[in-house]
């Protein structure tokens, strides 16, 4: 994972703020203005394209002074001119890695704009499944299909809401079999899109965000897996600051790709995929994923792996010889758990699925052992230090979670057997 963004050590208010209407605060991925009190971290647009986060407080609690403020912080942080006229188009310093060639936020039907399938998976989770379905639907690229896989439910909320709401808008695919992967591989079979993206039922997600994934194919035909940034919907408890502190979603704000043509100097390449993106927020080239069988279904959530199978494909896209590309423009709000139990649950979780991933990763492909051992070392060094910056004291909170994670990491290869065990009794025909 990349290093996480920068916090204040005390809850904040999460806001959008573009500088084409910069006395305007808006609530994550909502559009809804609204005027918080107190310290903001806002995400900054220009023109809809996000250039960075900063942070800012008004003492008065006046909106228009925090307005100021962020604008301020924009220009000194984010190294813009801070005389810029919001109409204007900005001079971006080269180092902010954004590609003029983004898309806007209402972007224009190509001849050539292909059909993406969005798959969404979901488990007992009506209440929250509309927030992101609307979304969907109200992007700006409209050359979707929404398909929605209900994994294992206990009832029929989920089918009853998608066929009310959304007759002749959603379709709807019931997966009996637990697991995350099962589900995403029930949507993929279906797909009729030449890309197949993947997002979670809980997300805020940003209306050109179907749009900046199709941008990404187009920049490559080699490309075969596009991610994008993944940004805290609320940073309201201890808890919710404590994952952006340990390793959070957002992997910055700079166009970046890798391939096994290119050199890197990331030690841990290619087996560190979570710093390529997230399963959170992800788009294949559907023909590509099929062949490469879609997700293990023995490395996911929902089974005794507990995750994994975004980062085993990521990885195995790399070595068919294609490319990964991560957008920031392709955004989504994750909202993080709100309690300290559910994070130490959760970063647990985060070491098991990753030792499943490897573990996965080397039987599929068991020339990789040699160069995975050789690179471990390293990566428990880095797991010991994440959440610290380089030299400071290791913080109590985050050196605890660095251990359960290893821990997880230590229990990983164990729960993949488990799980692969428990997918072949759930492939294996019912017996009188």
């Amino acid at each position: 994972m990349t290093a996480p963004i920068t916090l204040p050590p005390a809850p904040v208010e999460v806001a959008e703020l573009d500088l084409e209407r910069p006395g305007e605060l808006h609530r994550p991925g909502r559009g809804e203005v609204f005027s918080p009190r107190g310290r903001v971290l806002a995400l900054i647009r220009h023109h809809g394209q996000p250039l960075g986060l900063v942070t800012a407080e008004a003492a008065s609690g006046d909106p228009d002074a925090l307005c100021r403020a962020l604008t301020a912080a924009a220009a000194r942080d984010l190294d813009l001119d801070p005389d810029l006229d919001p109409g204007l188009d900005l001079d971006l310093d080269p180092d902010l890695g954004l590609d003029r060639d983004l898309p806007g936020p209402h972007p224009g039907r190509r001849p050539d704009t292909p059909l993406v399938s969005v798959v969404v998976c979901t488990h007992d989770r009506a209440d929250l499944l509309p927030r992101s379905l609307d979304a969907l639907l109200a992007g700006t690229y409209r050359h979707t299909e929404v398909i929605v896989v209900d994994n294992a439910p206990s009832d029929r909320a989920t089918e009853l809401l998608v066929r009310l709401r959304y007759p002749g808008r959603v379709r709807y695919l019931r997966e009996p079999v637990p697991g995350l992967a099962r589900a995403r591989n029930r949507g993929l079979a279906v797909a009729r899109g030449e890309i197949c993206a993947f997002a979670d039922d809980d997300l805020l997600i940003d209306a050109g965000w179907a749009a900046a994934m199709v941008d990404g194919f187009r920049s490559d035909p080699r490309v075969g897996c596009v991610t994008g940034l993944v940004l805290p919907a609320e940073l309201d408890t201890r808890a919710q600051i404590a994952l952006e502190r340990y390793c959070g979603y957002a992997k910055g704000f700079t166009v970046r790709s890798w391939s096994l043509r290119e050199p890197t100097d990331d030690p841990l390449f290619p087996f560190a995929t979570g710093r390529l993106g997230t399963g959170a927020n992800m788009a294949f080239r559907t023909g590509l994923l099929r062949s490469l069988g879609g997700f293990d279904p023995a490395t996911s959530t929902g089974t005794p792996a507990r995750g994994g199978e975004d980062l085993l494909s990521f990885l195995q896209v790399l070595t068919s010889g294609h490319t990964v590309v991560y957008r920031p423009d392709a955004l989504v709000w994750h909202p993080h758990r709100r309690s300290m139990e559910a994070l130490t649950t959760q970063v647990f979780g985060f070491g098991v699925g990753f030792g499943a991933y490897l573990t996965a990763a080397t039987r599929h492909q068991p020339r990789l052992l040699a160069a995975l051992l050789a690179r471990v070392p390293r990566g428990v060094r880095q797991t010991l230090r994440r959440g610290t910056p380089s030299g400071d004291r290791r913080d109590p909170l985050m050196a605890h979670l660095g251990r359960l994670e290893l821990l997880g990491l230590l229990y990983g290869p164990l729960c993949y057997v488990r799980s692969v065990r428990a997918q072949h009794r759930a492939d294996s025909p019912t017996r009188p």
